[in-house]
């Protein structure tokens, strides 16, 4: 059984899948599994990848196709379908760099043991430039969430334990949303493990127009529950009043959108809850503007400029 499942969620990304596959092919170390799950792509997806598992490769290809329901049930489909005791998620429009693979499996042979939840790498752009802010080096291990309290910045590559993956519960599935935060699953691991530091780019990333991080706004337009869900869990975890707040103004926003009337009641923090009423509100406004349109938020009644 080969040690990593390289996954990679595509939709309708025939045209720059290719850039991952290619990559992979390049690997110094092929003690991997590339896994592709189709979230329900009309393109030719299905046919390249058919294509590609005709050939030999050095590495074995899986395939698996689902409807259409957006990333965080791509890895829901992801996690039902790898057995190999690491993964990495390596989305569609971005590819590793050559040696990333036997960077991970070099590191996770040497220092890898029961108390890392695997390990927390760097993500970079074509000419190289490093996404946000590099890792800690007066440490050699860390919690995702702890990274970013302590200020550091920016995206970063996740190498996880298929087993510890698997211990906590899939990502939610609301009806008619199709996004839902990764971060859920990652803060539950935080919880219980570390990651181990590898400040070493492995991935090469491109932001689309036609990816979900530049398209937040309309995010928390047409998924308002998933992000009130996810808000309900941050403010469970929150260490300051501060921190629970701010996570109550979103709370409170995703609330007005999906008009769900019982917020107040469903929150896990009741007080900061009310008290963040007007600050939502406020922040739902904003969002309606940045994404083009207005809200009367009167009796949570939206409205739309044509």
């Amino acid at each position: 059984m080969k040690t990593l499942t390289v996954f990679t969620p595509a939709y309708n990304r025939a045209y720059s899948i290719h850039l991952c596959y290619e990559s992979l092919c390049r690997q110094t170390c092929k003690d991997f599994v590339w896994l592709v799950v189709d979230d329900g792509s009309t393109d030719e997806t299905a046919e390249l990848i058919k294509k590609w598992q005709s050939r030999d490769n050095g590495f074995e290809i899986k395939y698996v196709y689902k409807e259409n329901g957006g990333m965080h049930t791509a890895h829901n489909t992801a996690y039902e379908n790898i057995d190999t005791e690491l993964n990495v998620c390596i989305d569609s429009d971005d590819y590793m760099t050559d040696d990333a693979v036997e960077k991970i499996i070099t590191l996770w042979k040497e220092k890898g043991n029961p108390q890392y939840a695997g390990i927390i790498a760097l993500d970079k752009t074509e000419d190289g430039k490093i996404i946000g802010s590099i890792l800690e080096t007066d440490r050699e291990d860390t919690t995702l969430t702890g990274f970013y309290q302590r200020g550091g910045k920016g995206d970063k590559k996740l190498v996880y334990r298929t087993d510890v993956m698997k211990k906590y519960p899939p990502y939610p599935v609301f009806e008619g949303e199709k996004y839902v935060s990764l971060a859920y699953k990652y803060s539950l691991a935080d919880e219980e493990y570390t990651l181990l530091i590898l400040n070493e780019a492995l991935c090469v990333v491109e932001y689309m127009a036609d990816g979900s991080s530049t398209n937040m706004f309309k995010q928390y337009l047409r998924n308002p529950k998933g992000f009130a869900f996810i808000r309900k869990v941050d403010m469970q975890r929150a260490k300051s009043f501060k921190e629970v707040f701010r996570c109550a103004v979103h709370y409170v926003s995703s609330s007005v959108i999906s008009k769900n009337r019982s917020f107040i009641k469903e929150s896990p923090k009741k007080v900061a809850t009310v008290l963040a009423i007007p600050f939502g509100i406020a922040l739902t406004f904003y969002i309606k503007k940045k994404s083009g349109g207005y809200m009367n938020v009167n009796g949570f009644n939206e409205k739309r400029k044509n």
